[in-house]
């Protein structure tokens, strides 16, 4: 079709022409129904892209098992209305203002009445040589994902350029893939933007944690290529990393980019992933005339009017203020403006929201206001767990900014502190670490409060929709548009929605993932009595799709909990997480530790010299452990099964600190040594963790045993705690030190060690069976109705009628208990997988070195 042609229906109504069909197009379309447009206009919307809008923010899902076909934005039938005519595949290439006409690609003409410019931005690749050699790729739509995929079959390491945003989910999406992958960001921490050096350097270590390399103070000044001109990685500029010194002193990252400075300035990578920032895309803009800010972008005034009265510009191509943003939230705030002004109504665009929380990488990050401003601040910081939280004052004490990486519970109230609509609390840092695990909440927030900046949705309105019927999330979206758009609000939804149900009376359910309309202790039991023992027999008779990252582990938890057999076997191995999938903790560097069990901290001389023995043999870092074990840290992937096979030579097996398991049994020297002690606590710790090892569980658990009541072995902060008395033993339950830490209860007094091992015994079963995924034991037990003392029911008198079932699984799984790094060693089949390269016996060459305290040791100084 060369020219438009209107209906007879549509001959007299003017055309809004939309360019563009991204998130924001795709948005002004919904707006323009929603308020009537085409019952007075007629909508020709042009996207160059095939396939019709789509959530281009949770693109990495795609690696993940989702179907890319569930990205689509909107109804099926939206498109379909006769007042909007959608054209894909096509692009428009010329606008002419004065004429009102625009020429597409193909050849076909639109005459307008006004114009939307949503052509959103392209990814900016820096000018560097050989950006466009055969393996380096851009991360931006799905055409690209596809195109990386493919690629990335034949490949074993890959680069990210970029540590925003962006460049994160685009490493993601290459650790998703299995590929090795190292971060280069130019600035001196990931995020820089949104976080200050606090945050990037919490975040840069749990990314790390990851077994994603990063290289920070990075310029790339060329894609090296092979001679047959495909992509072999990186070159680096002399001198590109910063100094050390020139940051504010701070020992962490100091010697973090030491370290960096001690790498060559060559990068090996057999795929290149662009995602270093992105760029209007005001070309056509330009062509036709509109004024571009200086730094790109269309310019507007608050209406979203460029400098031609009708053609308006939304997104990530306009320039307002002299700020192009690059979130979704202002192009859909853009997009209701324009969509209400051709309708005749008043609105305006004065600015946005730039607080946000996301997931990168499985960890929370948020920014509010300004992370960057100055003013009082109020900070907590945990090296330990990787936590770090900063909120700056000013002098009326409200928010002007925060940071928070790791534990962004307290975002909804901080941003509602940031906006005034809530007075910020006296009690700033009780807001971010409250006492007993308690915060003020989505349920405490005011109906004006907002809750999704994306479709200007308050708290008042999704309490409304709940009122009305919404009695899930997608019943919330579909009524309110809340969480439809970037999704950082779901979650604070998600506890709103409870918190109303309560409120009605009404039971709270809430399903472990998308494919199981079950909660996890529902699908536990299902599998239970059911007797399936395979994740694809229960997805196909109890779930639907392919399982996800969510679903996937937690099955394989409970497969393991229900004793299933070797977690590695069959398709066992493909549901298993990085850690499990090793039987070892991946670390920072790309290398593993290795933790064999100590029970009760009790160690032979001969086994002392054998620990010793293989670190000095395989040039390992060792430590003893607040659990009274000994990690060797630095051992690769190849080299696992030649330690263990020595260790256990030796007497000694896996300690599970690679699992969701029970991890140690802590002890004091009890009675045998200590003249205080008044019982064999050194005994009782052996004996739990011998009994209890290999139960895997929602979460890691850790026990302790006290010889007496000055509690050395520091009983009272562990999941379950035992401290001897002069009649017996004293059992607390539910304390944990984990990033909210508890404090155990106090279940019963002067127990037997055939009672404490019976109450042990119901309660870690009750709690494999029944907690959440991923929930600790003081998390679950605060949640239990009736607290403590409903605990001690169930454990002791019974209450459920469940005590001998659940004793019959421990007794079950003490049985049927192996250790699971003999299993391996005794099987030729499994012990191939232990090499850091399917196709290659040689290891792998970007390991370089491991640091111990501040002195480097190469790795060819290993066996």
């Amino acid at each position: 079709m060369a020219e438009n042609n209107p209906s007879e229906s549509g001959a007299t109504r003017p055309i809004i022409l939309v360019i563009g069909n991204g998130m924001v197009g795709h948005r002004f379309v919904e707006a323009a129904l929603e308020k009537g447009l085409t019952d007075t206009h007629r909508l020709v919307v042009v996207g160059e892209e095939w396939r019709r809008a789509y959530d281009r923010v949770h693109l990495s899902a795609v690696f993940d098992g989702m179907d890319a076909e569930d990205l689509t934005l909107g109804d099926a039938d939206l498109y379909d209305h006769p007042g909007v005519e959608l054209v894909l595949n096509d692009a428009v290439v010329s606008l002419d203002p004065h004429a009102h006409r625009a020429e597409t690609a193909s050849g076909r003409r639109i005459d307008y009445h006004h114009c939307v410019l949503a052509t959103g931005s392209s990814p900016f690749v820096p000018p560097i040589p050989n950006t466009d050699a055969p393996g380096v790729f851009v991360y931006r739509t799905l055409d690209d994902l596809a195109a990386i995929g493919t690629w990335a079959a034949g490949c074993q390491r890959g680069a990210v350029v970029g540590g925003g945003l962006l460049g994160l989910e685009a490493a993601n999406a290459l650790r998703l893939l299995g590929l090795e992958t190292t971060v280069v960001e130019f600035a001196p921490r990931l995020m820089a933007v949104q976080l200050d050096e606090g945050g990037g350097r919490a975040l840069r270590r749990r990314v790390e944690a990851l077994g994603i390399s990063v290289r920070t103070g990075a310029a790339a000044s060329a894609v090296r290529v092979h001679p047959n001109g495909s992509v072999a990685g990186l070159c680096f500029a002399g001198g590109h990393n910063l100094e050390a010194n020139s940051l504010e002193a701070n020992s962490l990252e100091a010697n973090s980019l030491e370290a960096d400075m001690l790498e060559a300035d060559m990068l090996d990578a057999d795929i290149v992933v662009f995602a270093a920032g992105i760029r209007p895309r005001d070309e056509l803009a330009r062509r036709a005339g509109l004024t571009v800010g200086e730094r790109g972008g269309v310019v507007i005034d608050d209406a979203c009017t460029t400098s031609e009265p009708d053609i308006f510009a939304i997104g990530e191509v306009a320039n307002h203020a002299g700020r192009v943003y690059g979130l979704v939230a202002p192009g859909y705030a853009m997009a209701e403006v324009v969509a209400a002004r051709l309708a005749g109504r008043t609105a305006t665009f004065t600015g946005a929201e730039l607080s946000t929380t996301l997931k990168l990488l499985g960890v929370e990050v948020a920014s509010v206001g300004d992370p960057h401003a100055h003013g009082d601040e109020v900070i907590v910081a945990d090296p330990v767990t990787d936590v770090w939280q900063k909120v700056i004052l000013g002098a009326d004490r409200q928010v002007l900014g925060a940071v928070l990486v790791g534990d962004s519970s307290a975002f909804p109230m901080l941003v509602q502190c940031h906006r005034g609509t809530v007075g910020t609390t006296t009690d700033v840092l009780g807001l971010l670490r409250p006492a007993g695990g308690a915060r003020p909440g989505p349920a405490d927030l005011p109906n004006e409060a907002g809750m999704c900046s994306c479709h200007n949705v308050n708290c008042g309105s999704v309490r409304e929709a709940v009122r009305q019927g919404c009695e899930d999330v997608a019943s919330i979206k579909a009524c309110t548009k809340a969480g439809t758009g970037c999704g950082s609000c779901v979650p604070m939804m998600i506890e709103l929605l409870d918190a109303e149900l309560t409120r009605a009376g009404r039971t709270v359910v809430r399903h472990l993932c998308a494919h199981f309309a079950y909660t996890r202790p529902e699908l536990f039991e299902l599998v239970r009595a059911s007797g399936i023992r395979s994740f694809a027999e229960l997805v196909a008779r109890h779930g639907h799709g392919r399982g996800c990252e969510v679903c996937k582990p937690a099955v394989a938890s409970m497969l393991a909990s229900l004793d299933s057999g070797y977690i590695l076997d069959g398709e066992q191995a493909s549901l298993q997480d990085t850690n499990d999938h090793f039987l070892a903790n991946i670390q920072r560097d790309g290398t593993y530790s290795v933790v064999p069990r100590v029970p009760g901290g009790e160690i032979t001389p001969a086994q002392l010299i054998t620990i010793g023995e293989v670190a000095r043999d395989f040039t390992l870092y060792a430590k003893i452990t607040g659990g009274q074990r000994i990690d060797l840290f630095g051992a690769r992937v190849e080299q696992l099964p030649a330690i263990w096979e020595r260790l256990i030579a030796a007497g000694m097996e896996s300690g599970h600190a690679y699992g969701k398991a029970l991890r140690t049994v802590k002890s004091c020297v009890g009675s045998t040594w200590c003249r205080y002690g008044v019982a064999d606590s050194v005994s009782m710790a052996i004996a739990l963790e011998l009994r209890y090892r290999g139960l895997r569980a929602p979460h890691k658990i850790k026990l302790a045993v006290s010889g007496c009541a000055r509690e050395c072995a520091e009983a009272q902060s562990k999941d379950v705690g035992v401290i001897a008395t002069e009649q017996g033993w004293n059992l607390y339950v539910g304390g944990n030190g984990g990033m909210r830490p508890a404090h155990g209860q106090l279940l019963a007094e002067d127990l037997s060690d055939e009672a404490l091992i019976q109450a042990i015994d119901r309660y870690l079963m009750w709690y494999v069976r029944s907690a959440e995924r991923l929930e600790r034991t003081a998390t679950w037990q605060r949640k239990l109705p009736g607290g403590i003392d409903f605990v001690r029911r169930v454990v002791f008198e019974d209450a459920l009628g469940i005590g001998a079932d659940l004793e019959a699984d421990m007794a079950h799984h003490v049985e049927r208990y192996r250790c699971e790094w003999a299993d391996t060693l005794a099987d030729p089949v499994r012990m191939e997988k232990f090499v850091s390269f399917v196709n290659s016996d040689q290891p792998d060459p970007t390991i370089s070195h491991i640091r111990v305290r501040g002195q480097l040791v190469p790795v060819e100084a290993r066996a």
